[in-house]
């Protein structure tokens, strides 16, 4: 590529700087053009869909009539799309400066009913893109471009988990198909299912009805298929971890926290060397292999300058809502990746089991100790993950073991 995508810095009025911004659809392209002569135009052309060469060809023409502009500046929304476009651009436009902004971080009208069309989105693009360039950070907020083999990285985990989702949704299908006759017994999962869907007979000692056996023995084939694929995920899993092992540098789990390399603040803002982030992560007791490549490929690879930054990225901080004498908590954001933190969440409930003399396990029967509400323990699993995911992240990242964590025993 022929140059980084997520350099760009904005210029705060200090060249001359042509906005862009594309609707993306699979219906047509709808790109707002700032205008150099009156601030507060837009400009608005339609182009077909996934056409990056008639776009780039219609931004050279605007910037001929407007006498050339220093710098050309665009935005697209993230989304279904993917980051193809800017990558596009970053290869065969380089000239143009590309941002992918997160399209819940545009304002919006809070009136019941607002106009919304494609045209009115990318004037408000525009709008954002040259306040967040003249210095406004929050006008909207820009997303990372990850590399192509960061996001390939990605695909293995999440193919797993729509894998294990079907999983279960075809094993229920087959429960309630055999439950409306009284079968209970048979484990669709289970190697002998197929023998002994032959010879079960229902509640009332009569064969399955022919049109069941056909619907139930249809539904195992796809289950059966999933399954197998299910199979080869985990030993493709497996093989990444033993892959990471044999590139991460060899640690010591006995050394004291005094004696690990660097500080927090030494490091910010850089990023853990990736292959053996997960080979690190799987030595501490109560971590698998899906926490691991979990982490490593959907969290540590991005660049977080302090620990507020990931909380925030996770979606695991408070949302606040005060004004004058009220004050409410909104619980937490639920910002960035789902699966991320329904894992976090998960991973803290198991970390709870196999380290609890660590300094986050002590802390969680402290505070439940005190309160009796199930509800707030609940809560509190929350505050787990998001105190555990700092404390890994510093792991990976500078080798600060997690206080009072233990590793797995060597075989």
């Amino acid at each position: 590529m022929s140059k980084e995508l997520n350099d760009v810095a904005p210029s705060k009025g200090q060249v001359s700087t042509l906005y862009v911004a594309v609707e993306v659809s699979g219906k047509s392209w709808v790109v707002g053009i700032g205008d150099l002569v009156e601030p507060g135009k837009v400009g608005m052309h339609t182009l077909p869909p996934a056409d990056a060469e008639g776009l780039v060809e219609k931004i050279g023409k605007v910037c001929a009539r407007a006498g050339g502009p220093s710098r050309v500046l665009l935005t697209y929304e993230a989304g279904y799309e993917g980051f193809w476009v800017a990558r596009w651009l970053g290869e065969h436009a380089p000239e143009i400066d590309v941002v992918v902004c997160d399209p819940a971080s545009l304002e919006v009208v809070r009136k019941r009913k607002k106009a919304k069309t494609d045209k009115i989105d990318a004037r408000r693009m525009v709008r954002a893109l040259k306040a967040w360039d003249q210095g406004e950070a929050e006008a909207l907020s820009v997303v990372r471009i990850p590399t192509v083999e960061e996001e390939d990285a990605k695909r293995l985990l999440r193919h797993r988990e729509r894998l294990v989702k079907e999983r279960t949704s075809l094993g229920n299908t087959i429960h309630g198909l055999l439950k409306l006759h009284g079968i209970r017994e048979l484990d669709p999962r289970s190697p002998k299912f197929a023998v002994e869907l032959a010879e079960v007979r229902t509640a009332f000692d009569t064969p399955l009805p022919p049109g069941l056996r056909d619907e139930v023995e249809a539904t195992h084939e796809r289950l059966v298929k999933v399954m197998e694929q299910l199979a080869d995920v985990e030993e493709k899993k497996a093989a990444l971890i033993a892959e990471a092992a044999a590139v991460v540098p060899s640690r010591d789990p006995s050394h004291e926290e005094s004696d690990q390399p660097g500080t927090e603040d030494e490091r910010a803002g850089s990023r853990p060397d990736l292959p053996g982030s997960s080979a690190l992560l799987v030595k501490l007791k109560g971590i698998g292999a899906n926490d691991a490549l979990l982490l490593q490929n959907e969290v540590f690879y991005r660049d977080f300058r302090n620990r507020r930054e990931l909380a925030a990225w996770a979606g695991l901080v408070p949302v606040p809502w005060a004004s004058g004498d009220v004050e409410n908590d909104q619980g937490i954001s639920k910002a960035g990746n789902s699966m991320v933190r329904k894992h976090l969440v998960q991973l803290s409930w198991r970390w709870l089991r196999w380290q609890p003399d660590s300094e986050i396990s002590k802390w969680y029967q402290n505070y439940c100790a005190r309160r009796r509400n199930k509800l707030l323990r609940k809560r509190a699993i929350v505050a787990v993950a998001r105190k555990l995911l700092i404390a890994l992240w510093r792991y990976v990242l500078i080798g600060l073991v997690p206080t009072g964590a233990v590793f797995v025993k060597a075989t």
